[in-house]
């Protein structure tokens, strides 16, 4: 639009050159009439001239806006081969973390899976960047741990059938895999267990899932247990 301007200005200039010359050989003009022509033609040149003045600080600001962002780039670059990576393989990491974040919120797919896609993201020397360390180490830690609590929050309840007892329950692959933890058991479902040796079926028995401590403790008794000897004769 001020080019448009600009080539105006131009014409008019012609214009104020064939208005003298005319003025000069045809004698059509007054000389007040010539005046006003020229004054008006000498105020427009100032005005196109503050335009064209005006552009030109305009483009000197967007040269030294794209040294900035080429400045910026080349810093990016920098900093991406420090962590030994490149414009391509961080848009990968991106995407990978935005996939797992989703997955997170969404508690999709294992928790196992996703503990071992977390750890590898963390890994990567890619999470130490700016962008990422934040939301991998903590805030996608954090997600994750949450996850893992309402997990071993989760109640199991079991029905009790004819031969069952509180160690064979515990021992169970499902549950502890360890039938030192039949405490546990007993302990979540005083109000129907009387005596731990008495059990019975259709009974429904909670099985809450072992905390750390507990995990360590009954698998210490278990790895330290050493079956009687046979008895002889």
């Amino acid at each position: 639009m001020k080019s448009y301007k600009l080539i105006a200005g131009i014409l008019s200039l012609l214009l104020l050159l064939s208005v003298s010359i005319m003025a000069q050989e045809e004698k059509e003009m007054t000389q007040e009439e010539f005046q006003n022509e020229m004054n008006r033609l000498t105020q427009e040149r100032v005005e196109l001239t503050k335009e064209v003045n005006e552009l030109k600080s305009s483009i000197e600001g967007l040269k030294a806006k794209q040294a900035a962002l080429e400045s910026i780039d080349d810093s990016q670059t920098e900093l991406y081969a420090l962590v030994d990576g490149t414009d391509a393989s961080v848009a990968r990491y991106r995407k990978d973390v935005a996939d797992l974040e989703a997955q997170l919120k969404r508690r999709e797919g294992s928790l196992e899976d996703a503990n071992l896609a977390l750890e590898n993201l963390q890994k990567n020397k890619i999470s130490a960047l700016p962008e990422f360390n934040d939301q991998v180490h903590g805030q996608m830690q954090r997600m994750l741990a949450a996850w893992e609590e309402e997990e071993a929050s989760k109640e199991v309840i079991y029905t009790v059938i004819k031969g069952d007892y509180l160690w064979k329950i515990a021992k169970k692959d499902e549950f502890y895999g360890n039938g030192f933890a039949w405490p546990v058991i007993y302990n979540a479902n005083r109000d129907q267990i009387k005596d731990p040796d008495l059990i019975y079926p259709k009974q429904e028995f909670k099985i809450p899932n072992l905390n750390e401590e507990e995990k360590a403790k009954y698998d210490k008794a278990k790895a330290n247990y050493k079956p009687a000897p046979p008895s002889q004769n």
